[in-house]
């Protein structure tokens, strides 16, 4: 249940708190007072798009609150938001900036758009002028009936279904289109693998051979720079090798007449060591070296066919072999594209079988709700003064979609003898409100789950007069009984029905117009319905018809 609306900046309200009740809460005044301002702002507080528009002129941003009493039904969304409600009220905050942004807030938490609208679902429900032209879609007429139905777990299976079975089928679809391009490049992808396998390649063989033809590539220069070395070291008769082994013998000599040069001995042995193996590497290195033109012509064309491969398929003989693992993947794939087709074609058979017995069922499952719900929408009907209105749901099939294969369609026929036709080609739209408000009444299932929920009507008596409007305003009293009902109306007889009256009239503050909103009751509320009936010039007899309205909807619990 709503127990306040507080709305600050917002269109032409500067400041705004109403404090509403349970039972039905009507909002009357002139045509342009703001009557509907006051439901727009409870529909931002449900989530709805905001814009810099709304603003007060003059101001840098706009504020919504409402004071809602905890729904159970919306507890685990709550908890799992780590949302605490305070004293099972629950408070909501939309502010919108000029820039156009908004920010909301749960129990003072910042929340997403998107909470609010899956939050109020729990809260309540708006009807207005809009939702009587949807009415009119086939898919809003198909949303309600599924809503009624309670088919929303099997509508969730189906889909899951049809989204697998899509995917089969594009599968098949991107198979059977690109088969002959796969076929021409089999051709390709056969001569480069052949291409590369014949070249028996090894990682890393390029760098290897590399060096391989430097060595074979300098070998003279090699000899004449290594044996050179060899000498300094060890062969000539001044080289460090035997210069050191002279010197290691004095050292002994020296070490038997004064021990402390010991240390220095054992510095020097260890050099004369390395200098002897550094020798014999060399040495051993000298012997090895040996021209070989055959082998360097060998080198050369083993290279030249391993640059022929990169400039085709890499810049190493690393990257050759990864494109070669590449291509042998390709090949395989379009080699066995036919048994894959066959598999995939096989599930998306499997997945058919499954997406009909669902949408059999599912169809099921409507087709027994719309029986039920043409007979409680002629039964509602009956009581808003058109008992003689036929409500059918037809069905026909339609191609397969995530929502099932059925499409219905609402028709009526108002007067008796005529056949049902589409709303939109029968119904008046004194009619069409009347039929708007039966429906959402069969399919509010608020009540039924024993809690008060909020519902909302924006006018939904536009078009009807009359005894109509007496019709409309006995069932909102009666929806008022299980509902906390928010009308706003323009009919007095509509008015009378109210157990709580608001009025709404602008006025002007400072040189500027607001809009306010009072409860009345008593004298007040006589006149105001009074001057519904009558106009700006309240007679006499309008303020005795108004009091008999009163007293109508008085006694009429």
């Amino acid at each position: 249940m709503l127990v306040e609306l507080m709305v600050e900046n917002y269109a032409v309200i500067e400041r705004l708190r109403i404090r509403f009740h349970d039972g039905l809460n009507v909002l009357t005044g002139e045509t342009g007072s703001g009557k509907s301002i006051v439901v727009d702002a409870l529909g931002l507080l449900f989530g709805g798009r905001a814009s810099a528009d709304m603003l007060r002129s003059g101001s840098d941003r706009a504020r919504l609150a409402g004071i809602f009493d905890t729904p159970a039904a919306a507890g685990p969304m709550l908890e799992a938001a780590g949302i605490e409600p305070e004293d099972g009220e629950l408070l909501i905050e939309r502010e919108i900036l000029a820039n156009g942004k908004s920010r909301a807030f749960v129990a003072s938490r910042p929340v997403t758009t998107a909470l609010l609208r899956d939050l109020s679902r729990h809260l309540g429900d708006i009807h207005g002028q809009h939702d009587q032209q949807r009415l009119f879609s086939t898919d809003a007429q198909l949303e309600i009936l599924d809503s009624f139905a309670g088919v929303q777990s099997d509508k969730d299976r189906t889909a899951e279904v049809y989204k697998k079975w899509r995917a089969c089928a594009r599968e098949l679809e991107e198979i059977d289109r690109t088969e002959q391009e796969k076929l021409r490049l089999l051709d390709l992808w056969s001569f480069q693998r052949n291409e590369i396998e014949s070249a028996r390649l090894a990682a890393g063989e390029d760098e290897k051979l590399e060096g391989e033809r430097r060595i074979l590539q300098n070998v003279s220069k090699l000899m004449e720079s290594s044996s050179a070395a060899y000498a300094a070291l060890y062969d000539a008769p001044e080289s460090a090798y035997a210069q050191l082994r002279v010197a290691v013998r004095r050292l002994e000599d020296l070490c038997r007449i004064d021990g402390s040069l010991q240390s220095l001995l054992e510095i020097l042995k260890p050099a004369e060591i390395a200098v002897s193996e550094a020798s014999g590497t060399l040495r051993d290195y000298v012997d090895k070296l040996e021209a070989d033109p055959d082998r360097l012509e060998d080198v050369e064309s083993r290279l030249s066919t391993i640059d022929k491969l990169k400039r085709k398929y890499g810049a190493s003989v690393d990257e050759i072999l990864r494109f070669y693992a590449e291509v042998r993947g390709h090949m395989e794939a379009a080699e066995t594209t036919a048994d894959r087709r066959a598999a995939i074609e096989k599930q998306r058979v499997e997945l058919a079988g499954s997406y009909e017995r669902l949408a059999a069922s599912l169809s099921a499952k409507r087709q027994a709700a719309a029986r039920k719900l043409e007979k409680l929408v002629e039964a509602e009907l009956a009581g808003l003064a058109m008992e003689r209105t036929v409500f059918v749901v037809k069905f026909s099939k339609v191609e397969w979609t995530a929502g099932g294969s059925d499409a219905v369609v609402f028709l009526v026929s108002p007067n008796l003898g005529e056949e049902p036709r589409p709303m939109d080609k029968v119904a008046s739209g004194g009619e069409v409100s009347r039929i708007a408000l039966a429906l959402k009444t069969c399919t509010y299932s608020g009540a039924a789950k024993g809690i008060t929920p909020l519902m909302v009507f924006d006018e939904v008596d536009a078009g009807i007069g009359g005894a109509a409007g007496e019709t409309v305003g006995r069932r909102l009293k009666q929806l008022a009984g299980t509902n906390q009902v928010l009308c706003v109306t323009h009919l007095a007889q509509i008015a009378g029905f109210a157990d709580y009256h608001f009025v709404v009239e602008k006025r002007e503050v400072k040189g500027r117009t607001v809009a306010a909103v009072d409860e009345i009751s008593g004298e007040a509320r006589t006149r105001e319905i009074g001057r519904m009936l009558s106009g700006q010039r309240l007679t006499p007899e309008a303020l005795r018809h108004a009091e008999q309205l009163i007293r109508l909807g008085f006694n009429n619990p």
